[in-house]
C-alpha cells in the first residue's frame, strides 16, 4: 500500500470537499429559484430602490457564505492535488522499478496492466477537479448544456493533477471551435458531454469561473 497516510487524508479532504459542495448547492439553488435573486443579480429595481419583493439581508448573508465556502473550496482542492501530485509521482516510481533494467522495455507512464492499489488509481484519476458554481448566460458552457453544480472529471485530456490551471487552458486554446468531450458528475451520475471552446461577448472560449 502506497503513502496510506496520504491516500487517507486524501479521501478526508475529498469527504469535506463534498460536504463543501452540497451546502453551495443548496444555496445556489436557493439563490436560483424562480423569483430569487440569483447570485449576482442585482437588489434595486429599476428606479433604483431596494426591491421589496426579495430578503435582501438573507440574500446578502447567503452570498457572503457562498463567498466562503468557494474559498474553502479552493483551498480543499488545492491540496487534494497537491497530495495527487505525490500519489501520481509514487505511482510512477514504483512502475519504474517493477520493470528489470536488462528487459529494454521504458517503464509506461500511464494505463497498461499493474499492481497499483485501485483506489489510488481511481483518487488519480476519476477526482471531479472543478464544480461549476458560475455560469455565464449565453457562454458556449450555457449553451452547450453544462449547468450551476456539475462536477468536471475530465476536460478532454485533463483530469485532476498539478498544474491544471495550465493544462486547462491549453487544452482550451488548442481546442478552440472544435467540439471536446467532457465526463461529469451531475447529481451524482456520470455524464458524458461535448462542448466547444469559442469566442463569444464574453470573457474566456467557455464562460466558466475558472479563466476558461
Amino acid at each position: 500500500m502506497v503513502a496510506p497516510n496520504v491516500k487517507a487524508e486524501t479521501m478526508r479532504l475529498m469527504d469535506r470537499r463534498s460536504a463543501l459542495e452540497a451546502e453551495m448547492d443548496g444555496i445556489i439553488a436557493a439563490l436560483s429559484a424562480p423569483g430569487g435573486a440569483g447570485i449576482t443579480g442585482s437588489l434595486v429595481d429599476a428606479e433604483g430602490f431596494p426591491r421589496a419583493d426579495i430578503d435582501i439581508p438573507a440574500v446578502l448573508a447567503q452570498r457572503r457564505k457562498l463567498g466562503e465556502l468557494r474559498n474553502d473550496h479552493k483551498d480543499v482542492t488545492n491540496k487534494i492535488e497537491k497530495n495527487l501530485e505525490v500519489l501520481h509521482s509514487t505511482k510512477l516510481t514504483r512502475n519504474e522499478q517493477s520493470i528489470p533494467r536488462s528487459s529494454g522495455i521504458s517503464a509506461p507512464l500511464h494505463g497498461g496492466l499493474s499492481q497499483n492499489d485501485p483506489m489510488e488509481e481511481d483518487l488519480v484519476t476519476r477526482l471531479p477537479f472543478a464544480m461549476i458554481d458560475d455560469i455565464a448566460d449565453g457562454s458556449p458552457a450555457a449553451l452547450d448544456g453544462l449547468l450551476l453544480g456539475d462536477e468536471i472529471v475530465k476536460f478532454g485530456s485533463v483530469e485532476a493533477g498539478g498544474r491544471l490551471q495550465e493544462r486547462l487552458v491549453s487544452e482550451a486554446l488548442t481546442s478552440e471551435d472544435n467540439q471536446v468531450s467532457l465526463l461529469i458528475i451531475r447529481q451524482g451520475s456520470p455524464m458524458n458531454l461535448t462542448i466547444t471552446p469559442r469566442k463569444w461577448h464574453g470573457r474566456g472560449l467557455m464562460g466558466l469561473p475558472f479563466q476558461l
